[in-house]
C-alpha cells in the first residue's frame, strides 16, 4: 500500500504536521509527502529526516494552475491524506479523488481561516479579495466549506472536532525514541552560554499569537540573573529576531533546528514555556511543542487556550493568556521548586506515553486508513 500525504506548501512550517502523519503511517505503507513548493526547498526542520518529499515549484495563479498536472501525477498513492484544508493539499486531493478514484482523508490541525481574521474587519475584507494567492483567504475559506467532501476527517483538537467532526488525532511524539536521559544537556547549555544558569526555553517560530513577547516580558520582570530565556527556532538575523534582541538584549536566539535535534535542546531546558495568546489563530490550535516537552519529562508553563488545560491537567502549570506577570511567577515557581518541577515533568511524560504517543495515535489511525483502502478495493 502506498499513501500520498498532501501538504499545501512544502517550504513552510505546514510541512511539520504532514511529516508527523508520514511518520505515523510508515509501518503500514510506503509514504511520500507531495505538494506545492512556494519557496526554495523543503522546510529545513523536516528535510533529510527519513521522509521522502516530492515538491512542485509553484507561485501565484495562474502559475499554480499550470502546476496542477504535475501535482496530480505525483499524488499516486492508493490513499490520499491531505494535511490542512488548503488549495494545495485538500484542493489537489479532492480533484485527484474525482479523477483517480482514490479515497481521501483530510487532516485539520488548525483553524486555517482563523489565521486571516487578525487585523479587524477591514483587513479581513482586503484578504477576502486576494484570489490570486492560492494560499489566501478565499481559497482557504472554500476548502473549509468543502471539507466534508473528503471520505473521512481527522482533527488535532476538540475545537476542530466540534467545528468539522472527525476523529481526534492530536500532535504526538515517538515516546520510544524520545525519552529522558537520551542526551547530555551540558553541550547545549554551553552552546547557549548558560552552563551555570537555569534555562527557560520556547521552541518554534516567534510569532505574535504564540505569546513570545508576553514570555520575554515575564522573564525580564523577574530581574533574576540566574534565569536565561532561549528562543529556539528564531533566527537572530531575521527582522523578528532583531526586534526581540533590541527589546530584550539578554535573550538567547537559535535559528530553526532539525526535528532530530529537538530532544537535545528540550533536555537542556529547566522550564519549557508555551505562552499561547487567545486569538482566532490559536483557538483551534494545540502547540506541538507541548508534546516535545512532555515526552522528555520537562516541566511546562503554558496558558489556558484551546485544549492546553485538558492536556496539562495535573502535569503542568497553566496561567491566563496574555498575562506576562503570571507567566513570570509560574516560571519562578518551577525554577525554585526542583521537587515540583521534577514531579510535573514525570507526570507529563507518563501522560504523553499514555495519550500522546505514536502508539496511542496509531490505535485510531491504522484502522481508519486500512478500512478506507479495503473499502475501495471491494467496490
Amino acid at each position: 500500500m502506498k499513501i500520498s500525504i498532501l501538504c499545501f506548501d512544502l517550504s513552510d512550517n505546514a510541512a511539520g504536521r504532514a511529516h508527523l502523519l508520514a511518520q505515523l503511517l510508515a509501518p503500514i505503507a510506503a509514504v511520500e509527502v507531495v505538494g506545492p513548493r512556494h519557496g526554495e526547498g523543503v522546510w529545513p526542520p523536516v528535510a533529510d529526516n527519513g521522509v521522502r518529499y516530492v515538491g512542485v515549484p509553484v507561485g501565484r495563479l495562474p502559475r499554480f494552475a499550470g502546476a496542477l498536472p504535475a501535482l496530480l501525477r505525483a499524488a499516486d498513492g492508493d490513499l490520499l491524506y491531505a494535511s490542512k484544508p488548503r488549495l494545495g493539499s485538500a484542493g489537489v486531493g479532492l480533484l485527484k479523488r474525482r479523477l483517480g478514484h482514490r479515497p481521501l482523508l483530510l487532516d485539520i490541525d488548525d483553524w486555517e481561516v482563523g489565521f486571516f481574521l487578525r487585523g479587524g474587519a477591514w483587513g479581513t475584507a482586503g484578504r477576502a479579495l486576494n484570489w490570486g494567492n492560492p494560499r489566501g483567504l478565499p481559497w482557504t475559506w472554500l476548502m473549509e466549506r468543502a471539507a466534508r467532501a473528503a471520505d473521512r476527517i481527522t482533527v488535532a483538537s476538540r475545537f476542530l472536532q466540534e467545528r468539522f467532526g472527525g476523529i481526534l488525532i492530536p500532535h504526538v511524539r515517538d515516546t520510544d525514541a524520545w525519552r529522558p536521559g537520551m542526551t547530555d544537556p551540558g553541550e547545549i547549555r554551553k552552546r547557549l552560554g548558560a552552563a551555570d544558569k537555569r534555562i527557560v526555553m520556547f521552541l518554534g517560530t516567534a510569532r505574535e499569537h504564540k505569546g513570545v513577547d508576553d514570555l520575554a516580558a515575564g522573564v525580564e520582570g523577574l530581574r533574576r540573573p540566574d534565569l536565561v530565556l532561549a528562543l529556539v527556532g528564531t533566527d537572530p538575523a531575521s527582522p523578528g529576531g532583531r526586534r526581540l534582541l533590541a527589546r530584550y538584549p539578554g535573550l538567547r536566539l537559535v535559528p530553526p533546528i532539525p526535528f532530530a535535534e529537538v530532544p537535545r535542546y528540550v533536555e537542556a531546558a529547566d522550564v519549557i514555556a508555551v505562552p499561547q495568546r487567545d486569538s482566532p489563530d490559536t483557538r483551534g490550535q494545540v502547540p506541538a511543542k507541548l508534546f516535545d516537552a512532555m515526552a522528555m519529562a520537562r516541566p511546562i508553563v503554558s496558558t489556558g487556550v484551546s485544549m492546553i488545560p485538558e492536556i496539562l491537567e495535573g502535569c503542568g502549570l497553566v496561567v491566563p493568556p496574555g498575562d506576562s506577570a503570571a507567566l513570570g511567577a509560574a516560571i519562578a515557581r518551577l525554577a525554585d521548586d526542583h521537587r515540583l518541577a521534577g514531579d510535573l515533568g514525570a507526570r507529563a511524560r507518563a501522560r504523553c506515553v499514555e495519550r500522546y504517543s505514536f502508539t496511542a495515535a496509531r490505535r485510531d489511525l491504522f484502522p481508519l486508513v486500512t478500512g478506507l483502502v479495503n473499502r475501495l478495493a471491494h467496490r
